[in-house]
């Protein structure tokens, strides 16, 4: 790999990062903590570990998109959007108490990502494979989302 290829990869790693303040910004904190939870939400560990890795892995595919055709329109004005989407969720949810403006968001978000998929799979296999880990765990977002909104009517400003 030369410079400018790693110079390219550090700024993927930086634009998801930027993103990824969002999550640090707003924090699930006590108020989440009380809540009514599903059996079935993974351990406050996980998230911030899942996060990591996903936000590498999609760092890494917009990067391996960008070496192999540059800066392609539509393939990153999705991937773009995917980003603003992610970023937002956490704002609307722990920020806002709004899960049901966040479930619209991460509905929306995770299919943006699909179509992300799409648009990078004829560029690159591996770049689009790469997002399909992130689609997955936005679905799985969704449905705690909801889960966690429809249990707790009374501690949301939307409920």
């Amino acid at each position: 790999m030369n410079l400018a290829a790693i110079a390219s990869l550090l700024v993927f790693i930086a634009i998801v990062a930027v993103v990824a303040i969002s999550g640090v910004v707003f924090k699930p904190g006590p108020w989440y903590a009380r809540l009514e939870k599903p059996g079935w939400t993974p351990p406050n560990l996980a998230f911030p570990i899942v996060w990591t890795v996903l936000y590498l892995m999609i760092a890494v595919a917009g990067w391996r998109i960008y070496e192999t055709a540059g800066l392609v329109a539509l393939p990153f004005a999705v991937y773009g959007l995917q980003l603003v989407l992610n970023a937002a969720w956490s704002g609307l949810f722990f920020g806002l108490h709004r899960p049901g403006l966040a479930f619209a968001d991460v509905v929306a978000m995770a299919g943006v990502i699909a179509v992300n998929i799409a648009l990078f799979a004829p560029i690159d296999a591996i770049a689009a494979w790469l997002l399909v880990p992130y689609l997955a765990w936005a679905g799985l977002a969704a449905c705690l989302n909801y889960s966690v909104w429809r249990r707790n009517p009374g501690a949301f400003a939307d409920a």
